[in-house]
């Protein structure tokens, strides 16, 4: 829909168009959908760009729960306030915002620590509804439900998300940019500077070079460590990552007979300082746990493994090796005072982000972002809702 002053629509329910996911694997239907107003807590969002990240894929995939459909997908994003539900006074109609999928409440023990970021109050899960409700605020126009996606759903014009997942930005900043810290690029980033720590000098092993381990590699960099090794198939990957400070490269289909730990537990004389899993493979957070340094090693885990994968991990070598092992939901970032910070090494040219952007559509071409990133040939592909966009 044409946008539309806050006043006519405010109360009411929009009529937009969305992409909708009616069916495992299938192209997504732009189709008009009704979005009701936002409840308590709750604010509606008129998109301005989005961004197409592995997890809507994966979900787009699965035929059974956490997939569900008819879904709208999407979940990262960057939008305008265009109206607000009760209880809502920390954005206000015309704010940008960016949604994110891990809610910061400000108010329960974790969200108040420093320590955390797995809000104790609306604790993340992959659920299809609305996190303090659990309705959803999208049907179509024979009134079938439609599913919400990770509390965010960019992929329509207009959506509604909690406001604990809103955080309020400078409206000055580039969207088809601003977007990329809603998800990806502040999961590898974060994982990097907030889960790891990486210090300055420091040795750090990634495993899979897509846009999370360049986010990663980014983080690294931002951090000062001097040496990035990183993991992939595709030898290609090592000149892309050469950008985002990844200073050595090791191809995982190429060691001969030897693992990849051995090849890179003697490229490092014993192990990186930390090591980070960006692929969703439990055999590769074998690998990397075990390239670790002994005493002091991290090995954080991003990727996304199929449901119900395991790890197993000899009980004498978690005593006698002294390494750690965590994971890192959304880099471990709070969003609504990290975000800010990202932004601001963004404007001040210490962070990358336009180097992520490698494709840019119109909404209309939304099936053609999911094409790119399927075939590899893209980090992030900005999806515009309502303008020309060139790739």
């Amino acid at each position: 829909m044409d946008e539309k002053s806050s006043s006519e629509t405010r109360g009411n329910s929009i009529r937009c168009r969305a992409a909708v996911s009616r069916k495992p694997g299938e192209p997504l239907v732009l189709e008009e959908v009704m979005v009701a107003p936002p409840m308590p807590h709750e604010v509606r969002i008129r998109i301005i760009c989005t961004s197409l990240c592995h997890s809507d894929i994966t979900f787009w995939k699965l035929k059974d729960f956490p997939g569900i459909f008819p879904r709208i997908l999407g979940h990262e994003a960057i939008g305008v306030v265009e109206s607000v539900g009760e209880d809502v006074d920390e954005v206000s109609e015309g704010d940008t915002v960016i949604p994110t999928f891990m809610p910061d409440c400000g108010d329960c023990v974790d969200c108040r620590s420093k320590k955390s970021n797995l809000c104790s109050k609306l604790p993340f899960k992959v659920s299809p509804w609305m996190p303090r409700h659990e309705t959803s605020r999208f049907t179509d126009l024979k009134g079938e439900v439609l599913y919400h996606f990770l509390f965010v759903s960019s992929f329509s014009e207009y959506t509604v998300v909690d406001v604990a997942h809103v955080t309020k930005i400078d409206p000055s900043i580039a969207p088809n940019r601003a977007c990329l810290l809603s998800c990806g690029v502040s999961t590898g980033v974060g994982a990097a500077w907030r889960t790891a720590d990486v210090e300055k000098g420091s040795t750090v092993v990634i495993f899979g070079l897509g846009s999370i381990g360049l986010a990663v590699a980014e983080g690294a960099r931002l951090c000062g460590a001097t040496k990035i090794i990183g993991v992939d198939l595709n030898p290609d990957k090592f000149e892309t990552g050469k950008k985002f400070g990844v200073t050595d490269f090791v191809n995982s289909g190429n060691c001969g007979d030897k693992s990849v730990s051995q090849v890179i537990n003697e490229m490092t004389d014993g192990g990186a300082d930390y090591c980070f899993e960006c692929v969703g493979m439990a055999s590769l957070v074998h690998e990397a746990y075990a390239c670790c340094r002994k005493g002091w090693g991290k090995t954080i885990v991003l990727g996304v493994d199929r449901p119900g994968a395991k790890l197993s991990l000899s009980s004498f070598e978690v005593l006698h090796s002294g390494k750690s092992l965590m994971g890192s939901l959304f880099g471990g970032l709070k969003a609504k005072s990290d975000i800010p910070i990202l932004l601001k090494k963004y404007l001040d040219k210490e962070l990358q982000l336009d180097e992520f952007v490698t494709h840019e559509v119109r909404f209309d071409d939304i099936n053609k972002a999911f094409d790119l990133l399927i075939e590899g040939n893209c980090l992030r592909c900005v999806i515009w809702m309502d303008k020309q966009a060139s790739s």
